[in-house]
């Protein structure tokens, strides 16, 4: 029946129109078809090729082949060899030092950001002040560090200038100091990022009914802005923890050779063709990050903070 006929019986006996309506799909399945294109990529582009690494950990291999098996001697490698241990003793040394001097640089440029700049225009312009560095490429970055401390470096030549020593330091290029320094440098805008935006939500009236109470600006930090704003410090600390300990192009230029990291060791195996020990350090590198990410996530419930 057409719907004018419809209506011309409806105004005969009086009766409503009923009109047949689709019925919704879940919401579960909605949910899935939204989330399935994130899902497939992430699949394609990350779990696959994870996967892939981690059955090749297991295989045998040659001078310049690699043959399917299942051993465990490449992980027994891993463990057993004294250069790969040095090596991750090495790469936990960095990322120890990187945290701890991004951590504070970055929390006191936060809190200054947040606190001391009053005005959200001025706030805006130096946090992009901060960040104009890193519009241009990290490999630039890190190479413009090596004119700056070289023996005949500017830094040495403003040492030298002050009569302060009598020949150029050595230990400032090629060292553990220039690799911590470049870090400390790239890696610095990555803790204050999530710092900034965990102290921007505290409620100011808590710091002032602080002060009201005699608090000192000590123990406003300690004891209100410092728990406050431990979701941006795990979220900075894990950003930091990750790049730093999967870095390759730093540690190899800026140690001039004398210092490596587990990434270095990586990249020396797949250079020599030995693809499943390299596949293997691999593997238990990822568990070792994932290990450190996951005691960072059980101090603080990111999860929980952010929601609320």
């Amino acid at each position: 029946m057409s719907l004018a006929a419809r209506l011309e019986q409806t105004a005969k006996t009086g009766a409503p129109i009923a009109f047949r309506t689709k019925r919704p799909w879940p919401g579960a399945i909605v949910s899935w078809l939204q989330a399935a294109p994130l899902a497939l990529v992430l699949l394609l582009m990350f779990v696959a090729p994870l996967a892939f690494v981690v059955v090749v950990s297991f295989f045998d291999y040659g001078r310049v082949d690699i043959y399917p098996a299942f051993m465990l001697d490449n992980y027994v490698e891993v463990f057993t060899s004294e250069v790969t241990g040095r090596l991750y003793l090495k790469t936990l040394e960095y990322a120890a030092l990187v945290e701890a001097i991004t951590l504070v640089l970055g929390f006191f440029v936060a809190y200054y950001l947040t606190f001391h700049v009053r005005t959200l225009r001025w706030r805006i312009v130096l946090l992009l002040a901060c960040s104009i560095p890193f519009f241009t490429s990290n490999v630039i970055r890190m190479i413009s560090w090596i004119p700056f401390l070289g023996r005949e470096g500017i830094l040495n030549d403003a040492v030298m200038a002050t009569h302060l020593v009598s020949q150029p330091l050595d230990f400032l290029l090629f060292s553990d100091f220039a690799v911590v320094v470049a870090y400390v440098h790239i890696f610095t805008l990555m803790m204050v990022a999530p710092v900034v935006n965990s102290m921007a939500k505290i409620d100011r009236g808590l710091i002032a009914a602080a002060r009201d109470a005699g608090a000192t600006e000590g123990q406003i930090v300690r004891d209100i802005i410092i728990p406050l704003s431990k979701t941006g410090i795990a979220l900075g600390s894990v950003l930091v923890l990750t790049q730093v300990m999967g870095d390759y192009y730093i540690v190899r230029m800026l140690s001039g050779g004398k210092s490596a990291g587990v990434v270095t060791g990586i990249a020396t195996q797949l250079n020599a063709f030995e693809y499943p020990p390299a596949a293997a350090s691999s593997v238990v590198l990822l568990i070792v990050v994932i290990t450190l990410v996951v005691g960072i996530f059980s101090l603080v419930d990111v999860r929980k903070e952010l929601a609320a």
